[in-house]
């Protein structure tokens, strides 16, 4: 009995003593450089954002963030090796919405479960959208593009940032609305498919305003119209396809922070609350106003409500409109 007893009383010991030094690493944390892998394109909408608060998240934590962009298969490829790091606070993700609640329903080969691998940290910003042509293009408005598109089926083009990705459900949501036919040229990415539009490669591109809100006050994109409830003041005179066109038609996404699912509690709330402090800069709401984006900052416990909320939404978008990897 005594031996079992003293087994017992080392046992203890050592879980208080793991306990106290876990306790204390969270304490100091972070001590060292922080990973972030966005699995997006450099300078999309997300990018973009995502940078703008983990720089501030750095000088206010003393700790740089290192981003590392790691794109293909619209983001699983990046989603899987972040998840495939310690779980430790050092590796985190940077997402949008496509990543986690959209491309599970479409590819097959999707290899973690949204709802229980991820630790929810912060969803940072709504990301608002439009459908954008050359600058050149001889669509001046939605209404002229969607008629061409009646009388012409499959063969105008769209660009999009890859099978799954906003740009292709935004767009596919539209085409169910506005029955019409187009071709979906996937690109690698939100960026490459922007620049293609601004190119030519491809005839429109339905996108997050801070993707191409450069393209479009340099001169090589013009914006048809918006998919947000209102007008914004960034894009004067451009109407949103709500008021326009599609009563009741809107769309947009969003930018989020995430960890894997065992990442010690503390440390989540840490990130969190280091993110929604960041949103309470002023310079970074400035530059999310001008991007298109608007500010949100929740706690893991609201981003967790939302991501599965829109995890079941849009699977029955996916579901209803047949999306498929091509």
């Amino acid at each position: 009995m005594k031996v079992f007893k003293s087994v017992a009383l080392l046992v203890q010991a050592a879980a208080l003593t793991v306990a106290s030094w876990c306790a204390m690493a969270q304490g100091n944390y972070p001590d060292k450089p922080i990973r972030m892998i966005i699995p997006l394109a450099t300078g999309s909408a997300v990018d973009n954002a995502l940078r703008l608060v983990a720089q501030n998240m750095a000088t206010s934590m003393g700790q740089p963030i290192v981003i590392e962009n790691v794109t293909g298969s619209s983001g699983l490829i990046g989603a899987d090796r972040m998840l495939k790091m310690p779980a430790d606070g050092y590796t985190i993700g940077g997402v949008n919405d496509s990543v986690l609640t959209m491309v599970p329903h479409i590819n097959p080969n999707t290899t973690f479960n949204t709802l229980k691998d991820f630790a929810p940290v912060s969803l940072i910003g709504t990301i608002e959208w439009g459908v954008v042509v050359k600058a050149d293009s001889q669509f001046k408005t939605l209404d002229d593009l969607v008629k061409f598109a009646k009388a012409n089926p499959d063969k105008l083009t769209f660009g999009s940032g890859g099978v799954g990705s906003p740009q292709h459900l935004a767009m596919a949501l539209l085409m169910q609305r506005a029955d019409v036919k187009l071709v979906h040229v996937p690109y690698k990415g939100a960026t490459q498919a922007a620049v293609g539009a601004a190119a030519g490669e491809v005839d429109v591109s339905f996108q997050g305003l801070g993707t191409v809100a450069a393209l479009i006050n340099g001169g090589k994109l013009r914006l048809l119209a918006l998919s947000t409830p209102k007008p914004l003041d960034q894009f004067a005179g451009v109407p949103t396809i709500d008021q326009s066109v599609y009563p009741g038609f809107f769309f947009n996404s969003w930018a989020a922070i995430v960890a894997p699912a065992k990442t010690p509690k503390a440390i989540v709330e840490k990130l969190s609350a280091e993110a929604r402090k960041a949103m309470d800069n002023a310079d970074i709401r400035d530059r999310f106003t001008k991007l298109g984006i608007t500010i949100r900052g929740t706690t893991p416990a609201e981003f967790e409500a939302a991501l599965k909320t829109q995890y079941e939404l849009y699977g029955k978008v996916i579901k209803d409109n047949n999306i498929k990897a091509e």
